[in-house]
């Protein structure tokens, strides 16, 4: 009973939930090409259109965008919602001492106040950009801004403890 709820996964490559070989049909229909006028506009030879909507080859990405911007379509990336989610900017300014990039999944602190920084309990010097390394004062940090943020929601609610985690 409950695989009558879930639709049929489509048959050969996807991009999400989506037939590759009907992505490219379609994007050939929109602009009535041929195959041939496809692969040329696209650069590949015409069996590669012809395989990729048989469903017999997986395209690479790069071949895919080529197919689809062909037609004047691009590829996103969508949140569940159908957001397009932007990529992060990379700031060539804020690296560490090795010249790597911070940890993406971390928030960037720029110019640390005394107690943002995990060696400031060492008395280390600070940097002159860092990142709360603790799990727990991210979250505590990010529920209070949250808290901060969203007033109307939060009407009546009692603020979260003050954030006094650093390490």
């Amino acid at each position: 009973m409950a695989s009558a709820l879930i639709p049929p996964q489509p048959p050969g490559p996807t991009v999400g939930r989506f037939p590759i070989a009907g992505l490219v049909r379609r994007a050939r229909r929109i602009v009535r090409l041929s195959q041939q006028q496809m692969a040329r506009f696209a650069k590949v030879a015409p069996s590669t259109i012809g395989r990729v909507e048989a469903g017999s080859l997986t395209p690479s990405l790069a071949v895919l965008e080529r197919l689809l911007g062909a037609a004047g379509l691009y590829l996103v990336v969508v949140d569940q919602e159908g957001r397009v989610v932007l990529p992060m900017a990379d700031r060539e300014d804020v690296h560490d001492g090795a010249d790597r990039r911070y940890p993406s999944h971390l928030d960037t602190i720029l110019d640390p106040e005394p107690g943002e920084w995990w060696g400031d309990i060492y008395g280390l010097t600070s940097p002159p950009e860092t990142y709360h390394r603790s799990s727990a004062d991210r979250e505590a940090r990010r529920r209070r801004s949250q808290w901060e943020v969203r007033v109307a929601q939060h009407r009546g609610v009692p603020p979260p403890p003050p954030v006094d985690v650093y390490y």
